[in-house]
């Protein structure tokens, strides 16, 4: 009985846990080449979301409504209730990861190409302070698997994640 008990939350527990390999390219307008490294992307449901990077030094981690991002030793760290766009960006992707609809919302745009679909958060309005202008997210329509995330900054910089396999 124990030996089944513990194959029924193995289980359990592998379902709630996907874990896809990631490459993250972060592009600099003043830098000729790109700085592109790998790592993992860890999803345990309900709200929990990491993508780690060049050994663990870089990460994003969504953790509820605490969004922690850890770039060249420095952290970054926002709520979605006090931040518009990132409550935007995690309605979004709890429903990607549930399996429901995207929400709509002002600052939301939902395209589709093939068998993907292009979800975009712009903020409304001039928002101060913010690290990035625009998040686009790329996912494939059969599976919700995340196929890219693209953090657009300022002056034409960006981090984007390409993520494989499941």
């Amino acid at each position: 009985m124990k030996k089944i008990l513990a194959l029924a939350m193995a289980c359990l527990f592998a379902l709630a846990i996907q874990a896809q390999s990631v490459t993250k390219t972060q592009h600099t307008k003043a830098l000729k080449k790109d700085v592109v490294t790998t790592g993992t992307l860890t999803i345990r449901k309900p709200e929990y979301i990491c993508i780690s990077t060049d050994g663990g030094k870089d990460q994003l981690i969504m953790d509820g409504t605490q969004f922690t991002m850890t770039m060249k030793g420095k952290k970054h760290v926002t709520d979605s209730r006090k931040n518009a766009q990132f409550a935007t960006f995690q309605k979004v992707l709890k429903a990607v990861i549930n399996g429901q609809s995207i929400p709509a919302a002002d600052d939301v745009t939902v395209t589709k190409d093939g068998g993907k679909s292009i979800i975009t958060i712009t903020p409304a309005g001039k928002q101060r302070r913010q690290l990035f202008t625009s998040f686009v997210l790329t996912i494939d329509t059969k599976t919700s698997a995340f196929k890219t995330l693209r953090m657009n900054g300022r002056r034409e910089s960006y981090t984007e994640y390409t993520f494989t396999g499941l």
